[in-house]
């Protein structure tokens, strides 16, 4: 008997040092913060690339619709990484983030890394009349609930990452985007990198660069860019007679006004400004949701002689009745990356195209958990990008 407890307890022994060393070996788990299937594609593949298996935990909506996160294994002390990609139900998905990294921040995990691969309300980032820059209350709310660092991709303007009070890493799709040119557009030396519209020239001339390819832009009235959209700012305010419009006596309005400040802005006729005749026009953007913008921009190229139209995004959004409107229209393939899910919209149309990402996702992850550097990530990536 004695000896039978010295032998278990040797065994124990052998277990506890091979647990430790497993568990300092890796030193992080990777956990989904989503409750719906269809979002935790994109967290398998990148926990298999990685080696590790996804972390237990359970995400799910109670019947009065709060959000409920039990996380099943212990995550003291360790790097978590959070993967939460987001679907139509947006707000959803925020809570889902917010209330498993608070879980995790109390049960003392030592760093919060939350990897969103498409940032939510990245639109709202600007000023807009009496609105509000919703962009910064959600970096506010995610610092709040214990995250200590972000990776994500493609944000909508780069500026965004000013708002955070910790690092955030900002990764490209455009590797993956213009290999997909390379090698899956037949003859695409005779293509033409588009710009939708002035706000996206930048953009487009960097894929232009790096494919060596010429550049046209489109500008006119059928394109609204964000710096397009009054403010209110500048506009004078109403006139009235016999009372100034301030109300105090001492400050008085000229009483005429030029009528320049009066006219209301307009936009020329939709123009393309480069030859698109006998090309493949490709049109690049960081989001596609609502596509009646991008399917007038296909009608005019195809107008302008253009034989096949593509368009490249990061984000397919795809809200909507856009499957129906891109299978409708002159457009012939819709490129996107899966760092939105979209598979019921792939059904519906076969014109829409998917590009993974996990594979840099994965090794953001594996280096930032390492302490190395994340400048080979963004090698051959242009300020313009």
């Amino acid at each position: 008997m004695p000896y039978k407890s010295r032998l278990s307890f040797s065994n124990f022994k052998a277990f506890l040092y091979h647990s430790t060393m497993n568990i300092s070996k890796s030193g992080y788990r990777v956990f989904s913060a989503n409750s719906t299937t269809a979002c935790t594609e994109l967290a398998k593949k990148i926990t298999e690339r990685l080696g590790v298996d996804l972390g237990k935990s359970v995400v799910y909506q109670e019947s009065n619709r709060e959000t409920r996160v039990d996380v099943k294994e212990s995550v003291r002390g360790q790097d978590i990484f959070i993967i939460q990609t987001i679907p139509r139900d947006v707000n959803t998905a925020i809570m889902e983030l917010l209330v498993m990294a608070y879980a995790l921040k109390t049960n003392c995990a030592k760093n919060i890394i939350g990897v969103i691969p498409y940032f939510p309300y990245s639109k709202q980032c600007k000023m807009r009349k009496r609105g509000s820059i919703v962009c910064k209350l959600l970096a506010s709310m995610l610092a709040k609930a214990g995250l200590t660092h972000i990776i994500t991709m493609d944000l909508h303007q780069k500026e965004i990452q000013g708002f955070f009070s910790f690092p955030v890493d900002n990764l490209r799709a455009s590797p993956f985007l213009l290999q997909y040119i390379q090698e899956e557009i037949p003859d695409y030396r005779n293509a033409i990198i588009v710009a939708k519209s002035p706000s996206a020239a930048k953009r487009a001339q960097s894929y232009a660069e790096r494919l060596r390819l010429g550049l046209a832009v489109m500008h006119g009235e059928a394109q609204c860019s964000e710096s397009d959209m009054a403010d209110g700012r500048h506009s004078p305010p109403p006139m009235s007679s016999g009372r100034t419009t301030s109300g105090h006596p001492g400050l008085e309005l000229p009483c005429k006004i030029p009528l320049i400040l009066m006219m209301a802005k307009e936009k020329p006729p939709i123009t393309v400004v480069g030859d698109v005749g006998g090309r493949i026009a490709i049109i690049v953007d960081d989001i596609i949701d609502d596509v009646e913008d991008f399917v007038a921009a296909a009608e005019i190229l195809k107008e302008r002689g253009a034989y096949k139209i593509y368009i490249m995004a990061t984000h397919g959004l795809l809200s909507a009745e856009a499957p129906r409107l891109i299978e409708e229209s002159a457009i012939d393939e819709v490129v996107v990356t899966n760092t939105v899910p979209h598979e019921v919209q792939k059904l519906q149309c076969p014109k829409i195209k998917t590009v993974d990402v996990s594979m840099i996702l994965a090794e953001a992850i594996r280096r930032i958990h390492n302490g190395e550097s994340m400048a080979y990530l963004f090698r051959n990536i242009t300020v313009d990008d």
